[in-house]
């Protein structure tokens, strides 16, 4: 019998062991998953401030050089003036952030950095406090050269849309209406100076489009090659305010410091001076042709080269269209002219 016990108990034993194996064998339960990523998204006033870039942009480029009577340029000019100089940069380095945060390599690079709520929140005040830092973080040089690309393509656009509104200038003087004197001008000229200072709405569909653009929900079709650093300060602020929105930081309450940001004075002074050599042209200018001399150089060439140079793209080399300062007691001396003969 003690025989048959100690049987049973071996038995009993291994049967033991190899339960307490098979469940030692298991594997172990999965780790809990990852919090999930911080939803890139920009405040509705930079989406805002992009969309009506973009229809300022779109609907400049796309004014046509034939025209046909004083009426149609007049239509033309108070397209071409009607950008508010702080707006339209503004403007341009938001649809800038939007066009970083379609790039892959962009987001992830930056969500890398901040894997914690703390994380996120030390990269931001790094980024807010000097937009700079955004260079570093991996990903930059690829959304840098969309961002370059983005700025630059329309910039260009409409710098050689401007060149044949410019040339047009030349071209229709044959026509007896274009030498026919502006009726209104001074009226003209107010009304150029108050589409100047009027804030631009976009339209409600690109509004749309950007904000799906912004949340990685639609691409922009923009493609370039990564660009390497040295950026100008636009294209540094766009990609410093999409990683914000990464981050989880390009939020209301933080738009004071977005704000400031954007400032930029490089380009604020070249849209300036844009701006005063159109009005300076179109206080002068008498016949139609000469009014579509303004529009084509000043309003458009003129602007389109600000945002060449905003873009980091180089500029079109012709040094004597460039627009230079000029004081009061030096206009009254030597007034602004506008002759369109060819040199």
């Amino acid at each position: 019998m003690t025989s048959t016990l100690r049987v049973g108990l071996t038995v009993a034993a291994l049967a033991a062991a190899s339960l307490l194996a098979a469940c030692s064998s298991e594997p172990a339960p999965p780790p809990p998953p990852p919090p999930p990523p911080v939803v890139s998204a920009l405040p509705a006033s930079l989406i805002e401030r992009a969309s009506a870039y973009r229809y300022y942009v779109d609907h400049a480029t796309a004014i046509s050089p034939a025209f046909t009577d004083g009426a149609a340029v007049a239509d033309a000019v108070r397209v071409g003036v009607a950008y508010e100089p702080k707006q339209l940069m503004q403007g341009a380095t938001a649809y800038g952030a939007v066009v970083a945060l379609g790039d892959p390599a962009f987001v992830a690079g930056v969500r890398s950095y901040g894997t914690t709520a703390d994380a996120r929140r030390n990269i931001a005040y790094e980024i807010m406090k000097d937009p700079a830092y955004v260079v570093a973080l991996t990903g930059s040089n690829s959304a840098a050269g969309l961002v370059m690309a983005a700025l630059g393509d329309d910039g260009n656009r409409f710098y050689t849309a401007g060149k044949a509104v410019k040339q047009s200038a030349y071209d229709v003087q044959k026509q007896p209406w274009s030498k026919a004197e502006v009726p209104n001008r001074d009226v003209r000229l107010l009304q150029a100076k108050s589409l100047s200072t009027t804030p631009l709405v976009g339209d409600v569909a690109q509004t749309v489009r950007l904000q799906q653009a912004a949340a990685g929900l639609q691409p922009l079709g923009v493609t370039a090659a990564p660009a390497s650093a040295p950026y100008t300060p636009t294209v540094v602020r766009s990609l410093a305010i999409a990683a914000l929105a990464v981050l989880g930081h390009a939020s209301d309450s933080n738009m004071e410091i977005i704000n400031a940001m954007m400032v930029e004075p490089n380009t604020g002074s070249c849209i300036n001076m844009s701006k005063l050599n159109l009005f300076q042209c179109l206080a002068v200018s008498k016949p139609h042709y000469e009014d579509v001399f303004c529009l084509g150089q000043h309003a458009m060439m003129d602007t389109a080269r600000c945002v060449i140079k905003a873009s980091g793209q180089a500029e079109p080399f012709e040094p004597r269209f460039v627009p230079v300062a000029r004081t009061a007691a030096e206009m009254a001396k030597k007034p602004y002219k506008t002759s369109t003969k060819k040199r």
